[in-house]
């Protein structure tokens, strides 16, 4: 089914992903396998040759291997077998050395790896878009007051700029985990029937070097077959991904309620309509977000249990796998193409945020007061009587200033000049300026070593 990709999917992934993208990276690691024998003396150069300018995908009956993989148990034996025919038109000598000294774990693993490899770059690149929205949502609201909302009630005065803070802090997390994870899980695959390249005799570990080096991957210790800890890594990051996008999706639409309107989706012609009701407006791009990481954490216990490789090679743990980590990174990364183009058309409507920081006629600055209040008070005593204000205030739907005001022992100790300020949301933001000046530090600092980098 295909109908729902461009509501859950990111163009860009499902190509990294798809039965062409998958066959050819089987191929590159043939390719890249004869080369890295033919460096080693075991298969003649010209066998190399003609195996490698073979091994493309257009070449090779998709149908038949979708049909023979039910049979075989996977996609390698009738992958192999194809390609042996493929060289063999051209040379039956070349086509001896297909394949040698392989397993079909290796090539199906290792395909998964050049997979990913792409998938973490163009993540990292739809990673780099959503925080860059996020970073001009942070400077350009940074007093944009509006109420914190704590057991979903109204706490104390913030700033759009510090929530948005908060999810960029989040972000530069993650760039950081996929970062680390281009250098932890992008290694060969490469054991041979049992993990120990037996059939290539004493050349085992230079084949393994050269191919390693023909196809740009690390070169780790020793085979991993039943070791799959590298390929949870990656299933958990991206859920630790999904889990963060699911946080914000969540926090946009709660500001988007009818009741709130402190934020809304651009407005397209099309977008949000109801079938039925002409007035709605919904947030149809979180809405996509949403139900597209929503389904990432059962997929990473997936990927969890299918830990459990026994002994040297795995039956049904590993082909649990096939579908499932793919399927993890791309829900996440529709998720993050909707955001990357979901933050910069964003619609903040900071004179709504305002009024409803000033709905509950004060109430969100009875911490302000009562702190001042306990220097002249004591903490308890200032706390009992700012709370019998505030029950007074609901009670009488009366503005807390005004019952402040109307007390006069209160008045003595806070005077009018001292209720204007603690009635102010800038002055009771706290440390909200110099974490947001942190959080935007880290991001100018992570933007210039990679464009340096890139440089």
């Amino acid at each position: 089914m295909q109908l729902l990709d461009e509501l859950f999917r990111s163009p860009d992934i499902e190509a990294v992903f798809s039965d062409s993208s998958f066959v050819q990276a089987m191929l590159d690691f043939e390719a890249a396998l004869a080369r890295a024998e033919a460096r080693a003396g075991i298969v003649p150069s010209p066998a190399a040759e003609v195996i490698s300018s073979n091994c493309r995908a257009a070449l090779l009956d998709l149908s038949a291997l979708t049909h023979s993989a039910a049979v075989s148990g996977n996609l390698a034996i009738p992958f192999v077998k194809q390609l042996n025919a493929i060289v063999a038109k051209v040379s039956p000598e070349a086509a001896r050395f297909v394949h040698w000294g392989a397993t079909s774990q290796d090539v199906l693993d290792t395909a998964l790896i050049l997979q990913l490899r792409r998938a973490l770059e163009l993540s990292l690149s739809s990673l780099d878009s959503m925080a860059a929205g996020l970073a001009s949502l942070t400077e350009s609201h940074r007093r944009t007051f509006l109420p914190a909302r704590t057991w979903m009630q109204h706490a104390l005065p913030t700033t759009f700029g510090f929530i948005a803070a908060g999810w960029l802090d989040a972000l530069l997390r993650h760039q950081r985990r996929l970062a680390a994870l281009q250098q932890s899980a992008l290694v060969l695959q490469f054991g041979g029937a049992a993990g120990t390249l037996a059939a290539l005799g004493a050349r085992g570990a230079e084949v393994a070097r050269f191919l390693a080096e023909e196809l740009h991957l690390s070169m780790p210790d020793l085979p991993w077959h039943s070791h799959r800890d590298r390929l949870a890594e990656v299933a958990t990051t991206y859920g630790l991904l999904a889990g963060s996008l699911v946080k914000i999706a969540r926090d946009l639409s709660l500001h988007m309620q009818t009741e709130l309107q402190e934020i809304h989706e651009s407005s397209a012609p099309g977008r949000g309509s109801s079938s039925t009701m002409p007035h709605k407006r919904n947030p149809v791009v979180c809405t996509a977000i949403l139900g597209a990481v929503l389904r990432v954490p059962g997929l990473v216990g997936t990927m969890l249990a299918c830990m459990d490789h026994p002994e040297q090679r795995a039956l049904g743990s590993w082909h649990a796998e096939w579908e499932t980590l793919p399927e993890i990174i791309r829900l996440t990364a529709g998720a993050l193409h909707h955001f990357a183009a979901l933050i910069p058309d964003l619609i903040v409507d900071a004179k709504k945020m305002r009024e409803n920081l000033e709905f509950t006629r004060g109430l969100t600055y009875s911490e302000a007061v009562s702190m001042v209040l306990s220097e002249k008070l004591g903490r308890q005593p200032a706390h009992e009587r700012i709370a019998a204000a505030c029950r007074r205030a609901q009670t009488e739907n009366r503005h807390l200033r005004e019952i402040l005001a109307a007390d006069p022992e209160l008045s003595a100790l806070l005077p009018p000049a001292d209720l204007d300020l603690l009635f102010d949301p800038a002055s009771y933001l706290g440390s909200a300026d110099p974490f947001i000046d942190r959080v935007l530090a880290t991001y100018r600092a992570r933007h210039t070593q990679k464009f340096s980098a890139q440089g």
